[in-house]
């Protein structure tokens, strides 16, 4: 009986049958003179994967050796079900499989391959045999507000992230985020796409009512920008934004809280010097043209979109008024979450998984294809595409080249759920004492989401509060209320 190495059975240069020099458990014994039954070696190969999984990140020598890609358990159980089908499909010869490949190339025979069998479908039944548990629900309608910053959620359902977890997921566009609250908080939507500030203030029943809400993961870091109209080029200092009317896409949201954050930095009163509107964002830069609006900070690809129709001009991008802050999430009902646990799990790994796919620059393009079209994004691939390279047009005639403009980072800091705290209370969204700590650690599940991150053969941070410094000024995590009282102009 031959055993079999787990190389990539798609690479013609690599061989599936272990060689003289192999360092696995059952080489190994079988050179120190061992020898062993095809019971016991079959038994040996199989304890080792059960190891494997249960040590989440922590894999063999000779498993690294072979692929640096196998950084996960999960990823150990992929390769383990390829090698079995193309083993298969090639009647176990090696002749046979490196030939094949080598003549129309590794992309093409996994393509073929899996328009004959599900692949993905036996992956996940694998995962849910080793330990993931059954998937109490697997069909899901989530949420999304077509902008960027939902990239991880939308690119994972053409990308195929959920089925690779055994999901078979309905992402559904939404017109706004009062609409994907209501229908998140009715049920309508198992999970969805939000603003960082929606899983707290729904949580709090602030502007709704209140239900318990969990955000595992942030989606996006940085990614908005301060968009003026073209003919506010000779106004680009905020003290001349008097009267101006702005537009931001939910009240709940960072955009709110980072222009307001910006004009008061400028001695301008958001609630008296300025006007702010709540508008969809896919209505930005119509309500721009028209003049209904004088600028906006907004998700993109708004932002370039604007550039685009040559009717506005990047102002500022947000991560020059905070580097790295938090901006869309991925979320649910808690309800959902302790119900559906094992689907819940799947859901948050395939969502976890897409945000660090979508954190490697090498597959922006990719990805800009991807989510671009009429029922993800609706936007012509050039501007997604800059807003995701980070080289763009910013309308004042200059190409920049910002590669962080938008970055992707599932982490959900605790303190940054402090630090929005302090914000709806500074103006006035919450009122009385607030225990600011016990409702960003309820909320935002940073210690849950680093021990799946970790499992995953990805490193999270090593701690879930951070102090961090927006336009000069520190915010100590540790002191939110002395924070608030520093600011001179606030409603509280």
């Amino acid at each position: 009986m031959s055993f079999k190495s787990l190389s990539d059975p798609f690479n013609p240069n690599k061989s599936l049958l272990h060689k003289s020099d192999c360092d696995c458990p059952v080489c190994q014994t079988e050179k120190a003179g061992v020898h062993l039954s095809d019971y016991e070696k079959q038994e040996m190969i199989e304890r080792r994967v059960d190891e494997e999984y249960g040590a989440s990140a922590s894999h063999s020598a000779h498993v690294e050796a072979q692929d640096p890609a196998l950084t996960s358990s999960e990823d150990i159980i992929d390769r383990a079900v390829e090698s079995a089908v193309v083993r298969e499909v090639f009647g176990h010869n090696e002749f046979s499989r490196r030939s094949f490949l080598s003549m129309i190339g590794a992309g093409t025979a996994a393509a073929a391959l899996s328009t004959v069998f599900p692949m993905e479908e036996a992956k996940a039944a694998m995962k849910e045999t080793m330990g993931l548990g059954k998937l109490e629900k697997k069909k899901l309608n989530i949420g999304f507000v077509p902008i960027t910053c939902a990239t991880p959620i939308i690119m994972a359902h053409p990308m195929g992230f959920y089925e690779r977890y055994g999901l078979d997921v309905d992402v559904i566009k939404t017109a706004g985020w009062a609409v994907a609250r209501d229908k998140s908080l009715a049920g309508e939507y198992d999970a969805s796409h939000m603003l960082t500030p929606m899983p707290l203030a729904m949580s709090m029943g602030a502007g709704s009512t209140a239900k318990p809400f969990l955000m595992p993961t942030v989606e996006n870091i940085n990614g908005q920008a301060i968009v003026l109209h073209n003919d506010h080029k000779d106004k680009r200092d905020p003290k001349q934004w008097k009267g101006f009317k702005f537009g931001v896409p939910f009240e709940y949201s960072m955009h709110n809280f980072l222009l307001r954050y910006y004009v008061a930095e400028f001695g301008l009163d958001p609630d008296k010097d300025i006007q702010i509107r709540v508008v969809p964002p896919p209505e930005m830069v119509a309500n721009l043209r028209a003049g209904n609006l004088d600028g906006y900070l907004s998700p993109d690809p708004f932002n370039q979109r604007a550039v685009w129709e040559k009717v506005g001009f990047i102002h500022m991008l947000t991560k020059d008024i905070w580097e790295g802050h938090p901006c869309c999430a991925f979320a649910c009902s808690k309800e959902f979450a302790t119900e559906n646990p094992n689907t819940y799990g799947a859901l948050l790994r395939s969502i976890v998984d897409a945000t660090e796919y979508s954190a490697k620059p090498e597959n922006r393009k990719e990805i800009a294809e991807a989510i671009s079209p009429k029922n993800y994004l609706n936007q012509p691939v050039p501007v997604v595409n800059q807003v995701l390279t980070g080289r763009y047009a910013d309308g004042l005639g200059s190409v920049m080249d910002v590669p962080d403009r938008i970055d992707f980072d599932p982490f959900p800091w605790h303190s940054m759920g402090v630090w929005i705290l302090t914000q709806m209370k500074r103006w006035g969204y919450v009122k009385g004492d607030i225990d600011y700590k016990k409702i960003a650690e309820e909320v935002y599940l940073a210690t849950d989401t680093g021990k799946v991150m970790k499992e995953m053969g990805y490193e999270p941070p090593t701690e879930t509060y951070s102090n961090y410094m927006i336009m000069g000024k520190e915010f100590d995590y540790n002191r939110p209320e002395e924070y608030i009282e520093s600011f001179k102009i606030r409603r509280t």
